[in-house]
């Protein structure tokens, strides 16, 4: 068997394991920890898939901050485990229902995806790096990228003046 088939397999093994254990997970820290794993064996995909700055991008953004930023929520709601557990019957009964929603329609997606056959001729082996992204970006896609800077911006400049403090104002 071809290694990369082999890895791809154990990659797709761990990251439904770390996924499932996110939802099961009764400890809201362990379940952000396996959702880290979760996004690091995503990456993995994006890399064996020839997306190397996917998967930069993917540990960076929210392997890193967002995950820092859901530690950060968690730690500061300081959920106890002594909850009184009032609904859990009527919760494990709605879950089940949506869970099994999503996998009929899942399933039904999947069985619809047609999968083209693999032609080496038209391969192009330059489809996730990086300087074709910036071609793509900065050519076909100048105007959007640009509004969306400006957006950005924008936004951190009303952040800003939403958090500033007037003279003579006292915060609690």
């Amino acid at each position: 068997m071809n290694p990369s088939i082999s890895f791809f397999y154990f990659l797709s093994f761990l990251t439904v394991f770390s996924a499932l254990m996110v939802v099961v997970a009764k400890n809201p820290i362990h379940s952000v920890l396996y959702l880290i794993l979760t996004f690091f064996t995503l990456s993995g995909h994006y890399i064996l898939l020839n997306a190397q700055f996917l998967a930069a991008v993917n540990i960076i953004v929210y392997a890193g901050a967002i995950m820092v930023l859901f530690l950060f929520v968690i730690m500061f709601l300081n959920m106890k485990q002594d909850e009184v557990e009032t609904k859990a019957n009527l919760t494990k009964i709605a879950g089940t229902i949506v869970g099994g929603t999503v996998f009929v329609i899942l399933f039904g997606a999947y069985r619809k995806t047609a999968i083209p056959a693999f032609d080496p001729q038209s391969y192009q082996s330059q489809v996730g790096m990086i300087e074709s992204l910036g071609h793509l970006l900065f050519k076909d896609y100048l105007l959007p990228f640009e509004l969306i800077s400006i957006l950005l911006l924008v936004a951190m400049i009303g952040a800003v003046m939403l958090g500033k403090r007037e003279i003579g104002e006292r915060h609690f």
